[in-house]
């Protein structure tokens, strides 16, 4: 079933990214959803891309409001542009925020099972 995520989440233990490709348009679909975004097609089988990306855009967190966030802060989450055609969600570690840049390229790296972003 479409939306099932537990290929999604065992590539991520696995160090692997996986995005979502529609059968009915053809377009990729990420973060993990039960129906396309694009068209409501609901054959959505996963496959593994790069994990390569540019920096879409991007925001430095100062002060978090998750509890689990709190102590690390500044951080950045960034949108990254993946080559296949999606766009993916994620912090931008081993990068100090005053150099994170738009269009810096960055490589997925896998923190706690989670899809990351670093400098390529």
């Amino acid at each position: 079933m479409a939306s099932d995520t537990l290929s999604y989440w065992d590539a991520c233990r696995r160090g692997e990214l996986l995005i979502q490709r529609c059968a009915a348009c053809d377009r990729r679909v990420h973060l993990p959803a039960p129906e396309c975004p694009h068209c409501g097609g609901a054959d959505l089988p996963y496959e593994p891309v790069s994990g390569e990306g540019t920096v879409h855009t991007f925001t430095v967190v100062h002060r978090s409001f998750v509890p689990e966030f709190r102590g690390r802060e500044p951080y950045v989450l960034a949108w990254i542009d993946l080559p296949e055609g999606a766009r993916a969600f994620g912090r931008v570690v081993d990068c100090p925020p005053e150099r994170v840049r738009i269009g810096m390229p960055v490589r997925v790296t896998f923190i706690d099972d989670l899809p990351q972003w670093r400098p390529a």
